[in-house]
């Protein structure tokens, strides 16, 4: 017999987790992102305070922002952290009960792991339970339409109730409704024509709807209109400035009266500039590069209203709005190319000054400007904001809606317990574990809230056994209640997507049995990857 040699087939700095131990760290990992995040659900979640490494502070209770500003490292919390941005990217809502569903569906396949099932068995059991609890939730899904506001602005306090905004939650779901109603075209609503402009002056109370773009530049000359009426408004992306010539040159002066006349040519040709915006009727330039110091004060003395350096997303917005045509040449500007306001004004709040561009007729692009104390209050406002948006778009487009405060979830558990009794293999537990974790959501609603989540769970199904399939646990009365007579709704496609996102994820972390880590450096266990010789 030879002397048995380790044979390394890796680099010495990398670690290597195998088997049970990679199944089980994983899921924890997965699980302490759930726990992260799960004081935060409901309407009577905590808040969480991050400070990053500048000391910028960050207060919210919104899921992916959490997430997000935790910098987490471990790559199967990483994944996790992926679908709630998922979820946030496709519906805006429901970052928080995606990750929560997936850390309780984790922490259920380790009992069944415990119990010897093989992570197959339990993939294939958590594949089949979320398929059919999504054909469960379109057959329990109400039809609505965009023309019933009221169901709309139930949605906008739904996705708001909780993100610190209940005071003023009735003006901010008419906000909402008002502006995606305005902009949605053929049943489509694209949320990047609501431009949100947050402002650090006034009360939250003072948030308001502007039908038309506010955009946070000013004037160019003091000496300007502060104030336009019947604005014709031109939008142009080139520089109003004499153009520099792209090759090296050089001009010889060899008198005096030449070098006069090129600096009056210089000058002529600035006056043409502004010549041709008057000759077109426009009384106001929104302008995307630099306008020069002399075209400045000929626009002045015509009384034209000018704004240099604006955003490329602020003039594309500018001419949704106006119904105006972006110029790229000033030759082709003419009165038909011209977009229209009523009146485009510069206001000066707290220690900015910005330009409001408003009264246009139709517009298609929209202008929420958030006041309010402070950074903290007036960000988490527009996360509020967003969520509501996110929501109240998604059923425009989908018009489906259902039942919220968990009744949902509860309505689920019950259906799919039922399905799994029709199964004979072990796909059955699988499918149980994933009713059970359903069941997560109603009960840490009720934890948050300080009630008992069993004395909740249990009056929850005594209440959905008797066929009430739309009770859920209104946390504002701690009562169980008829979750869509009270307003309690939400979109399909949020739970439809958590259940979707929350289910990959699971099924992807169950199915690793190997993790190879490269470390910067040495290990410090040093060769932990010998494997012995053969004879």
């Amino acid at each position: 017999m030879t002397e048995k040699q380790p044979i390394f087939i890796l680099p010495e700095n990398t670690e290597r987790t195998m088997g049970k131990d990679a199944q089980r760290n994983n899921i924890l990992a997965a699980k302490l992102v759930a726990d992260a995040v799960k004081t935060t659900l409901g309407p009577k979640g905590m808040d969480k305070m991050l400070v990053d490494a500048i000391g910028d502070i960050t207060v919210t209770n919104d899921g992916v922002t959490i997430l997000d500003e935790m910098q987490i490292e471990h790559p199967a919390a990483k994944m996790m952290v992926e679908i709630a941005k998922t979820q946030e990217s496709e519906v805006g809502d429901g970052t928080t009960t995606a990750v929560m569903l997936a850390g309780k569906l984790l922490e259920n396949a380790e009992k069944l792991l415990d119990m010897k099932i093989h992570p197959t068995v339990i993939t294939k059991g958590y594949n089949l339970a979320s398929e059919k609890a999504k054909q469960f939730l379109k057959e329990l899904s109400v039809e609505t339409t965009p023309d019933k506001e009221d169901v709309l602005k139930y949605i906008a306090m739904t996705a708001m109730t909780g993100k610190g905004a209940e005071s003023v939650k009735e003006k901010f779901s008419e906000i909402i409704v008002e502006s995606i109603k305005q902009v949605q075209e053929n049943g489509n609503v694209s949320l990047d024509n609501i431009k949100i402009i947050k402002n650090k002056s006034n009360g939250v109370e003072n948030t308001e709807l502007i039908k038309g773009i506010v955009i946070d530049k000013e004037r160019v000359s003091i000496d300007m209109p502060q104030k336009v009426q019947s604005a014709k408004i031109a939008l142009i992306s080139d520089a109003l400035e004499l153009k520099n010539p792209e090759a090296e040159a050089k001009i010889s002066v060899t008198n005096p009266e030449q070098l006069q006349d090129f600096i009056n040519r210089e000058e002529d040709t600035l006056k043409k500039i502004v010549e041709k915006v008057k000759s077109s009727g426009a009384n106001v330039i929104f302008c995307q590069k630099g306008i020069d110091d002399v075209v400045q004060y000929y626009l002045a003395k015509e009384n034209i209203y000018a704004c240099r350096r604006v955003a490329k997303s602020d003039i594309e917005s500018l001419a949704r709005a106006t119904s105006g045509k972006i110029i790229s040449n000033l030759n082709e500007l003419n009165e038909r190319e011209l977009g229209r306001a009523q009146i485009v004004e510069e206001i000066k709040q707290g220690e900015e000054s910005m330009t409001y561009v408003s009264g246009c007729e139709n517009p298609k692009a929209l202008t929420i400007l958030i006041h309010g104390g402070s950074e903290h209050i007036i960000d988490e406002m527009e996360r509020a904001l967003k969520d509501g948006l996110g929501d109240v778009a998604s059923v425009i487009k989908n018009k489906r809606i259902v039942a919220g405060a968990g009744a949902i979830e509860i309505e689920l558990s019950k259906m799919l317990r039922q399905f799994a009794n029709t199964l004979s293999g072990r796909e059955q537990l699988a499918v149980q574990e994933f009713a059970s974790a359903l069941e997560f959501v109603p009960s840490t609603l009720a934890e948050n809230a300080g009630l008992d989540p069993i004395d909740v769970l249990t009056g929850l199904k005594s209440r959905h056994d008797n066929g009430e399939k739309y009770a859920g646990i209104n946390i504002l009365k701690n009562k169980i209640e008829n979750s869509l007579e009270e307003g309690i709704i939400e979109p399909m496609k949020i739970k439809m997507q958590a259940i979707s996102s929350a289910t990959e994820v699971a099924v992807m972390i169950l199915r690793i049995d190997d993790v190879l880590a490269s470390k910067s450096g040495g290990s410090p266990t040093g060769t932990g990857m010998g494997y012995p010789g053969m004879d």
